[in-house]
C-alpha cells in the first residue's frame, strides 16, 4: 500500500414511509413501526440532511462510501425502490456498498425481492444475495455481514447465524493470508455489552469470539445511532469495533446527537498500518457539515 484510501461511514437514513402500500403487507409489526414514525421519528430523520453529508464525504474526494443499514422504515417493497434510486444518486456500485439493516429486512415480504433490489451495491448478482460478501476496494477488503431477520413487535434484535459465522471465519483467514486490510460490516453493535437483549445481536458472543483471533482490522457498525469506539482485545493488536450516529438526524434525539458520519483514512508507514477516524457532521441544526473530532485508530499500537 503505497497510498492513502479514505473509506466514508454511513449508517440508518430511515428514508420515510412510502404512502399508497398495498394491503397485503400490512402486519402488527408494520403498524406498530409507522405509528412510531408518525409520532417520533419523522420529526428527527430527514434524507436532505444525508444528502448533504454524502454531499460534503463526495466532495472530500472519499475513495469508497459504505452504509451499515436502515435505509428504510417498514422494510417494504416501495422503500426498497425509492433507496435504490438513492444510492444511484450516489455513486455506482463499484463506489458505494451497503448491507441491509433491521429496519430494510422488517417484516414478511410475502415472496417480494426486498433487499435483493440492491445486489449490485453488495458485490452480488442482480437480485442474487450471499452473505458474506467480500468487496476489494483498493486495499481494503469489505466484508459483509447480514444481522437482519424478522422480528416480532417491538423487538430490533439481529442474528447471524452459523452459516455466516463459519464463512466468515475462513473469509478472515483468507483474507489475512493476502495481507488485505479487512473491514467488517455489520448493522448490529457486534458485542452483547453495546446494547439490550431486545435490540442486540443474539449471537454476538459468537461473532465476538471471532473477532478476538485477531483476523479483522476494523469493525463498522449502526443502529444505536451513536458515534462509538470500542477496542476488542484480540490475541494479537486491539480491533476497534466503531458506530456511528444516524446520517439523517435533522434534531438531536434523547441521547442521539445530529447527523454524523465517519471518515476513515488508511495509511501504512515504517511501523505499520495507521488509520485516521475523523467524525464529520451538523454541530447544530441549520448550520454547515464539519469536522466533529479526530484522532488515530492505530493498529500498530
Amino acid at each position: 500500500m503505497t497510498e492513502t484510501f479514505t473509506l466514508a461511514h454511513f449508517s440508518d437514513v430511515h428514508m420515510s414511509p412510502i404512502p399508497g402500500v398495498a394491503w397485503q403487507y400490512w402486519n402488527a409489526k408494520r403498524l406498530f413501526g409507522f405509528l412510531n414514525w408518525q409520532r417520533s421519528r419523522r420529526h428527527v430523520h430527514s434524507v436532505a440532511v444525508a444528502d448533504r453529508l454524502i454531499a460534503d464525504a463526495l466532495a472530500l474526494r472519499s475513495d469508497h462510501i459504505a452504509i451499515t443499514g436502515d435505509l428504510v422504515n417498514l422494510g417494504l417493497p416501495a422503500e426498497h425502490e425509492a433507496a435504490l434510486v438513492w444510492l444511484t444518486n450516489i455513486g455506482p456500485p463499484d463506489k458505494v456498498t451497503v448491507i441491509p439493516g433491521n429496519h430494510d429486512i422488517y417484516s414478511s415480504m410475502r415472496g417480494d425481492r426486498g433487499v435483493a433490489r440492491w445486489a449490485p451495491y453488495m458485490g452480488c448478482e442482480e437480485d442474487t444475495l450471499a452473505f458474506p460478501f467480500i468487496r476489494r476496494v483498493g486495499p481494503l477488503a469489505l466484508v459483509g455481514l447480514n444481522s437482519a431477520v424478522e422480528t416480532p413487535p417491538f423487538v430490533a434484535s439481529g442474528r447471524l447465524g452459523p452459516h455466516q459465522l463459519e464463512i466468515a471465519q475462513e473469509q478472515f483467514a483468507e483474507l489475512g493470508e493476502e495481507g488485505a486490510i479487512r473491514v467488517v460490516l455489520i448493522h448490529h453493535p457486534p458485542l452483547a455489552s453495546l446494547d439490550t437483549p431486545r435490540r442486540g445481536l443474539k449471537d454476538a458472543a459468537h461473532l465476538r469470539r471471532l473477532l478476538e483471533r485477531g483476523d479483522a482490522e476494523l469493525v463498522l457498525y449502526g443502529h444505536n445511532h451513536k458515534p462509538t469506539v470500542t477496542w476488542l482485545p484480540t490475541l494479537g493488536k486491539p480491533v476497534p469495533l466503531v458506530g456511528v450516529a444516524s446520517a439523517s438526524a435533522a434534531v438531536a434525539h434523547g441521547d442521539e446527537p445530529l447527523a454524523q458520519y465517519n471518515l476513515f483514512t488508511f495509511f501504512k508507514n515504517p511501523d505499520g498500518l495507521r488509520i485516521r477516524h475523523v467524525v464529520r457532521g451538523l454541530s447544530r441544526p441549520d448550520g454547515p457539515v464539519t469536522k466533529i473530532s479526530e484522532s488515530f485508530l492505530d493498529a500498530s499500537s
